[in-house]
């Protein structure tokens, strides 16, 4: 299958954990950057994203988790992939509020690959949406030393308050996000926009009980977000205004320059 264009720039490899096999595009030089594509998959606006890490001084990788790496996005095929990750793939769990997904056994057994290739201090790590929570989950393996979490998704609410509070993580993750973030004088950014249905008030009250003062929540009005047909949920991406100075745009502007300080 030909490449995307919007991918062009970028090499393609498969990465095998001995589970799952998954194409990884990869960008750029210095310390590594993992992004962690959104729904419906890894469109146009999340290679963007990626594009400014790279042009910041660092490598990305990006995996393809679901959906068709290049195609943009629509409501119909958010919706459409949407339903396979509830009802059909198993590398995902949706409705757990104290564990996190299979897959992100996989992503921490890349973030190890990434290192030996890059160097540096650690990797970065950043999910959204159905994502959003892997890079906690991912603390612990060593080599992740810059978590985002961008709009946090799962377990998806739908009208449940355990679930709404939940952040899809075990204790012993949490317990060793904890553990790393007094060691090493860690820390990690959540991101969301204020109203969004998917990303209760109650998850980012969890996340900051929990964390304390190593979370940094960035949280956004909605109003502040690029014009779409969908209502404002991904801050780096779809609902990114990428004029100078807007909210939105210093939100990533900060995420990159936080990339930058705890890989090199």
């Amino acid at each position: 299958m030909a490449k995307a264009e919007v991918l062009s720039s970028y090499d393609e490899f498969k990465f095998n954990d001995g589970r799952w096999t998954r194409s990884v595009f990869k960008k750029g030089t210095g310390p590594g950057v993992i992004i962690i594509h959104e729904m419906p998959g890894l469109h146009p606006l999340v290679v963007r994203f990626a594009d400014h890490v790279a042009a910041a001084g660092m490598t990305v990788y990006l995996p393809n988790l679901f959906g068709k790496p290049g195609k943009p996005v629509s409501i119909g095929y958010a919706l459409g992939e949407m339903l396979k990750g509830i009802c059909i793939r198993r590398e995902f769990d949706v409705w757990a509020s104290n564990r996190s997904s299979p897959i992100v056994d996989w992503l921490r057994a890349l973030a190890r690959k990434v290192h030996e290739e890059c160097g540096g201090r650690g990797v970065g790590a950043v999910g959204m949406c159905f994502t959003g929570g892997f890079a906690l989950a991912m603390m612990t393996e060593p080599a992740v030393t810059a978590p985002v979490l961008s709009q946090p998704s799962l377990p998806l609410p739908l009208g449940s308050k355990i679930r709404a509070a939940g952040i899809g993580v075990s204790d012993t993750e949490i317990a060793c996000a904890k553990r790393r973030f007094s060691e090493e004088k860690l820390s990690m950014i959540g991101l969301r926009f204020f109203k969004d249905g998917f990303v209760p008030d109650a998850r980012f009250d969890s996340y900051k009980r929990i964390l304390g003062d190593q979370f940094e929540a960035i949280e956004l009005d909605p109003k502040d977000a690029a014009a779409s047909p969908m209502a404002a949920h991904s801050v780096l991406t779809i609902h990114l205004d990428d004029r100078p100075g807007s909210p939105t745009k210093r939100a990533e502007e900060h995420v990159i320059a936080f990339f930058k300080e705890r890989t090199a």
